[in-house]
Order: C-alpha cells, then sequence, then structure tokens
C-alpha cells in the first residue's frame, strides 16, 4: 500500500537518528579501513631530494624551472560507493517487527552515513525483475536522504527477481571501480559468472536478507504458502514432523548453496537475519575483512 509523503518523511526521521548512532558507536574507523580506494591520486610537485626515485621526476616542470622536481600521489581517498536493493515483494515478509526489505533499507541507510562520513560518492540502483530506478553517484547529505526517501516510497514489485539483470546494468553504466553493496534476500541466485564479472570491475559484497520463519515451520496444522514473487500457493500440513523437517533441510541446502557460489565467485558475504541486531553482524563482517586484508 503506498504511503503518505508524511509517513516518509518520519521514517526518514527515524532511520536517520539509528544510522547516526551506529555509524558514531559501532563503525567509526571500521568502514574506511576496509574499503579503502583503489587508486592513487596526485598530491604535489615539489624539488628532487636525493632518494627520490628517478622514475617519479615531473620532466616538464623540471624544464621550466631548471632544476628536478618530481611528482607525488597518496592513496585516493574517495571512493565511489553503489547500493543495488532488491525491492521485489518477496521482501515484504517478516515474522518479526521488521521485514526483509525494512532491515534492507536500514542497512543500505547505515552504509550510506558511513560513506557519507568519510566523504564518499553514493548511488543507488532499485531493481527486481529488472532495474526500477538508478542514481548516479553523488556526495552530500542531501543525496543520502533523497536515496532513503527513494528507498522507503517504493512499492514492492510483484515479480521475479532478476539479479543478473541488476549487475549487468551496473557494469554497463558504472565504468569506475566501486564499492558495490549488493543487498537481496537471494530467493533467486545469480550465476557464479555474472558475481564474478562484477566482483572483477568492482568490490562487491553481497548483503544476504533472510527471516528465521523461512528456515523453520511452525506446527499449527495446515497452512497456505504463497510466492510473493510468482504467486504460486501451495498447501501444508505442518502438524507432521518429516514435513517440517523436509522445509527445514531444503532452506538449509539453499542456504549453502548461495554462500558457496558467493564464496566461489571471490564475493564476500554479510549474512543478516532480520530478527537479530544487524549492526552487530556488521561490525563482525568489518573486523573479519580487516584481518583478512592484513
Amino acid at each position: 500500500m503506498s504511503q503518505t509523503v508524511a509517513d516518509i518523511l518520519r521514517k526518514v526521521q527515524r532511520i536517520q537518528i539509528v544510522a547516526n548512532r551506529s555509524v558514531n558507536d559501532l563503525l567509526a574507523g571500521q568502514y574506511r579501513s576496509v574499503f579503502r580506494g583503489r587508486g592513487m591520486e596526485f598530491d604535489e610537485v615539489r624539488e628532487y631530494q636525493p632518494g627520490d626515485e628517478i622514475r617519479t621526476i615531473d620532466w616538464n616542470v623540471t624544464a621550466r624551472a631548471g632544476q628536478p622536481f618530481i611528482k607525488r600521489y597518496c592513496e585516493e581517498r574517495e571512493l565511489t560507493v553503489l547500493f543495488l536493493v532488491d525491492v521485489s515483494a518477496s521482501g515484504a515478509f517478516g515474522s518479526g517487527s521488521q521485514s526483509k526489505l525494512d532491515v534492507m533499507i536500514e542497512m543500505a541507510a547505515l552504509l550510506m552515513f558511513s560513506a557519507l562520513k568519510n566523504n564518499d560518492k553514493v548511488g543507488l540502483q532499485l531493481f527486481a525483475d529488472d532495474v526500477q530506478a538508478f542514481y548516479p553517484p553523488r556526495k552530500g547529505k542531501g543525496n543520502v536522504l533523497r536515496l532513503i526517501r527513494e528507498m522507503l516510497a517504493v512499492d514492492p514489485v510483484r515479480k521475479e527477481t532478476n539479479l543478473e539483470v541488476a549487475l549487468q546494468y551496473l557494469n554497463r553504466v558504472q565504468k569506475r571501480r566501486a564499492v558495490v553493496f549488493l543487498i537481496s534476500d537471494f530467493q533467486t541466485e545469480a550465476s557464479r559468472k555474472a558475481l564474478a564479472i562484477s566482483n572483477g570491475r568492482h568490490d562487491l559484497v553481497a548483503i544476504t536478507v533472510s527471516d528465521p520463519r523461512e528456515a523453520a515451520l511452525p506446527d499449527v496444522g495446515f497452512i497456505s504458502l504463497q510466492d510473493a514473487e510468482t504467486g504460486e500457493i501451495i498447501e501444508v500440513d505442518t502438524k507432521h514432523p518429516e514435513v517440517r523437517a523436509l522445509f527445514a533441510a531444503q532452506a538449509l541446502q539453499r542456504q549453502e548453496s548461495l554462500t558457496t557460489n558467493l564464496r566461489r565467485a571471490g564475493v564476500d558475504q554479510l549474512a543478516i537475519n532480520t530478527t537479530v541486531p544487524y549492526a552487530t553482524s556488521l561490525r563482525r563482517f568489518f573486523q573479519s575483512r580487516e584481518r583478512r586484508l592484513r
């Protein structure tokens, strides 16, 4: 159901408060340390000193000045950060106080504010079966707040998620290397090839959002289950232990397959559960990635 502008603004304000608190309390310094610039940028020209690398001499300046000068470079400070957020209807499910889509948006907002604090450019791509919208990377608080509003205003799309289309579009429009957060419940998997290609061009991180009710059925007798994206309905008798065990086994198999697929494509995975505080999971992910980079 569509929301009013007042509803969206209230949600933006709440998310801004939560995200800023998390950035200040939990993520100070960690974001920058695990997502470094991927290139070098020009810093200054200075006079040549004994021991300097000859290859760094700026011959144009040297010729004009009549004495040797070198170019100095430093690590590129500015990052481009893109968020690919799955807005298909399966994200509207949640067995607790928040749906998967609620958590996806809050996760994106938290990372957007981290990028804002680092003075990075932030962009957004919304997708389901196709790309719904693309907002090019820009700097500034106004841009971040606008992107959060756009995520909150979207109506979930009742179509099957197509991750490959989203990744292919990303590769076409984003030529410069970026940090890319692919945020989805991954009800359908992308091919390993598509993931690997995007990860080769960018620093791709998959944030996989799940709900505990998707992994275990309660013992409540006959229930109807509907696929939010395809509309398919099936009847399930949950009073039988074998039925619940089969459901749990299939859910576990899907999760293990997803994790294996991401790992083989070289893509980092951050697994989030709708009933577990996501800031804690994010901090652990940062710590793990930082140790690996060292």
